[in-house]
């Protein structure tokens, strides 16, 4: 690891450990603050949303959301370094008792950026396609609202250019991109447009795949995914709001390089430190809920028999580390 852990561990307990990274159970606050200036590449992680139903993970009150979320961008604006960033995935709300939307996700962003200094790099939107329609009262009883199924990810950065490399997350090119590729004489002849925007021959050129949008369409539909099942199988509950993994592997791959630090200050079930994990990248997760850091360990014992990985969730729940 690039960190020094034992700073971190004054105000947290290290869970388990892989070769690359570790789950930290403590106070993201406090874990934050001990973090050095200049080490984190970058910040990715899904805050709890500040939905009206409680939820079992602690959701905010929405007009307290936007200060309590700004404590923890303001601490990772000092730990990032300078061509860092912070990727933060914020869903949408209404507000109590009225079809009306909650504004603050764009709250958050107006003051990560006027008060923290924070730069907004770009803004994406995370379509869910698989989503369940919701809220019931507006959009099942009623029907005068749409399913949302969209959330805001702001991309922030320390400074006006920080890491970036859009082709690394390349997507697969359309049948038709395909086509011109294979016969570019046949479909395409280069051309200069009516905006004087001139097309030239790289245009037929295969780059192994088309440039992506801030459009991303990921299905969060992993009822059946190795972490669930496993918990299923241990009739262990899961944690109830997670994103699925494309999401941080898409930024991961596009804002680092292997070696590089990620860090996921709302950890949950871990899928931000198991996409880093996978993609070698160094990383941290913070958590507070004990239970959710011990079972979040399942997403690095996929090899391992059912009795080993509940024997490695019991160690962890009874106070010790796990070395994976």
């Amino acid at each position: 690891m690039t960190l020094r852990m034992h700073e971190l561990l004054s105000s947290g307990r290290l869970c388990y450990a892989t070769d690359l990274g570790a789950q930290i159970c403590g106070d993201s606050l406090e874990l934050l603050a001990q973090m050095p200036a200049d080490s984190v590449d970058l910040f990715v992680t899904s805050p709890p949303f500040p939905l009206l139903r409680k939820k079992a993970y602690g959701n905010e009150d929405q007009h307290l959301y936007v200060a309590w979320l700004a404590e923890f961008a303001k601490l990772a604006r000092d730990a990032l370094k300078p061509k860092g960033s912070l990727v933060i995935d914020i869903g949408g709300a209404y507000q109590s008792g009225r079809p009306v939307r909650s504004l603050h996700q764009f709250r958050t962003l107006l003051t990560l950026v006027d008060d923290l200094d924070y730069r907004l790099a770009e803004e994406f939107y995370w379509h869910n396609p698989a989503k369940l329609p919701s809220p019931i009262e507006w959009v099942n009883k009623r029907k005068i609202r749409a399913k949302d199924s969209v959330n805001t990810v702001w991309w922030l950065s320390k400074s006006d250019h920080p890491k970036a490399n859009v082709g690394n997350v390349r997507v697969p090119y359309s049948e038709s991109m395909k086509r011109l590729l294979k016969d570019p004489e046949k479909y395409y002849k280069p051309k200069r447009r009516h905006s004087e925007h001139d097309i030239g021959e790289a245009f037929g050129t295969d780059n192994g795949g088309a440039l992506p949008s801030n459009l991303l369409a990921i299905p969060n539909s992993q009822s059946n995914d190795q972490y669930l099942r496993t918990l299923k199988l241990l009739k262990r509950p899961g944690h109830p709001a997670r994103f699925p993994i494309k999401l941080p592997t898409f930024f991961i791959e596009m804002l680092t390089d292997p070696g590089d630090l990620v860090v996921d200050f709302f950890g949950g079930s871990n899928t931000t430190g198991k996409a880093a994990q996978n993609l070698g990248r160094n990383w941290l997760t913070f958590e507070r809920d004990e239970s959710y850091c011990a079972l979040s360990a399942i997403r690095f014992m996929e090899d391992r028999p059912l009795d080993a990985i509940e024997a490695g969730i019991s160690h962890i729940e009874s106070g010790h580390s796990l070395d994976l």
